[in-house]
C-alpha cells in the first residue's frame, strides 16, 4: 500500500511530463514560453436544418476558415456521463417527500434512469478551440527563442512582455469569435479558474468523476 509521501511524490514526478508552466488572466503558459486560450463553443444540430441554412453554415465556416492565418485546434471531449450525484438527489427527495403518489412517481424515475444508464452508454461531448500563440511568431521571436529568452520562466517574470503577447493571443480569440459567430455557434473563452478544472478533468478524469475537482490550493499547476 502507497504512503501519502510516496503519492505525493508521484504526483509531483507526473507533473514533469505536463507542457503547461503555469495558467494566469485566462492564459495557459506552456514551458516553452508558447501561450494558449481556449474556447468553448456550443453545438448544432445540422441535419435539423433547412438546406437553405446547411449551405449559409457551410459557406461561414469556409469564410472562417479562409480567413485565419495562424493555426488552431479543435477538440471534442466524450466524456461517460456520470449521473450518481443527480440519482442521489432524486432519492432525497424521494425520502421527504409526504404525498404517496409523488413518492411512488419519484421512486419508478429512478428506476426508469438507473435502466437507462445499464443499457445505454450515455457520452457527453464538449467542443473546444484552441488558439495558440507563439512569441516565436512576432519579428525577431525566433532568435528570443534561441537565445532562451522566450521560455516560460522569462515571459512569467516580465509582466510588461507578458501582457503584450497576451493581447495579441486575445486579438486572435476575438478573431475567431467574430469570424466563426455567423455560424450560428456561441462561444465563451475559459477563464482561470475553469482553465484549471479543465486540465484537470482532462489529465484525472477518474478521480475528478468520483471525487470532483480538488480545491485549488491543493491543484499545483505551475511547476
Amino acid at each position: 500500500m502507497s504512503t501519502p509521501e510516496k503519492q505525493n511524490k508521484k504526483g509531483l514526478s507526473a507533473q514533469k511530463y505536463l507542457e503547461i508552466a503555469e495558467i494566469k488572466d485566462g492564459v495557459a503558459i506552456m514551458k516553452n514560453g508558447s501561450m494558449k486560450a481556449i474556447l468553448m463553443v456550443s453545438s448544432i444540430n445540422f441535419a435539423l436544418k433547412s438546406i437553405d441554412e446547411q449551405d449559409a453554415i457551410i459557406y461561414h465556416y469556409q469564410s472562417f476558415l479562409n480567413s485565419l492565418d495562424f493555426s488552431i485546434q479543435i477538440v471534442i471531449n466524450s466524456r461517460q456521463l456520470n449521473l450518481d450525484n443527480y440519482l442521489q438527489v432524486l432519492k432525497d427527495q424521494e425520502e421527504k417527500q409526504m404525498n404517496e403518489l409523488l413518492r411512488m412517481q419519484t421512486s419508478s424515475y429512478i428506476e426508469y434512469i438507473q435502466g437507462l444508464v445499464k443499457m445505454a452508454n450515455i457520452v457527453s461531448k464538449t467542443f473546444y478551440i484552441v488558439i495558440p500563440f507563439s512569441v516565436s511568431e512576432t519579428k525577431g521571436g525566433a532568435m528570443s527563442v534561441l537565445s532562451g529568452s522566450g521560455s516560460s520562466s522569462k515571459l512569467m517574470s516580465n509582466r510588461a512582455t507578458f501582457e503584450k503577447y497576451k493581447d495579441q493571443l486575445f486579438q486572435r480569440v476575438d478573431h475567431v469569435i467574430e469570424n466563426l459567430s455567423g455560424t450560428g455557434l456561441r462561444m465563451t473563452m475559459l477563464n482561470t479558474q475553469e482553465l484549471i478544472e479543465l486540465y484537470y478533468n482532462l489529465y484525472n478524469p477518474e478521480i475528478s468523476e468520483k471525487k470532483g475537482l480538488a480545491d485549488m490550493a491543493d491543484l499545483d499547476l505551475a511547476r
